[in-house]
């Protein structure tokens, strides 16, 4: 998982950066937005994904997985991108920025649902076992 959350967090500061170096540029954003505002809110993201790694490696892994999972379904806002204008009205940058994260996000995600359902099925292994031994 560690490679994975990587790609993500750095395809993710590639999007955020392109979206504050040219956020003028990206169809009918609010005006009032600044590019201190969209790196706030790389930052917030990603602190979100690392409270869940921490979670995780500490012990605490259902949580940290709830948490990553968390993480890994915010690499899908991007696409809201689009709700506001089409791909069309996109530059080809924005929209590589844009599916980069979107395609990193899933890759996590998928991963994190892996170690998960892996989890639920040795934690469902060790309770039988248990009722056996008694």
């Amino acid at each position: 998982m560690p490679w994975l959350f990587v790609l993500y967090a750095a395809a993710s500061l590639l999007h955020f950066t392109h979206n504050a170096e040219y956020l003028a540029q990206y169809p009918n954003l609010p005006a009032s937005w600044t590019r201190a505002e969209v790196y706030l809110a790389w930052c917030s993201v990603t602190a979100v994904g690392l409270l869940g790694l921490v979670l995780y490696r500490t012990g605490f892994g259902r949580i940290g997985l709830t948490v990553l999972a968390l993480y890994g379904g915010l690499g899908f806002a991007g696409l809201l991108h689009y709700s506001r204008a089409p791909m069309a009205h996109h530059s080809a940058a924005m929209n590589v920025t844009i599916w980069a994260e979107v395609a990193a996000a899933a890759l996590f995600l998928i991963d994190v649902a892996g170690i998960a359902t892996c989890l639920r099925v040795n934690a469902k292994t060790t309770a039988e076992q248990s009722l056996e031994g008694r």
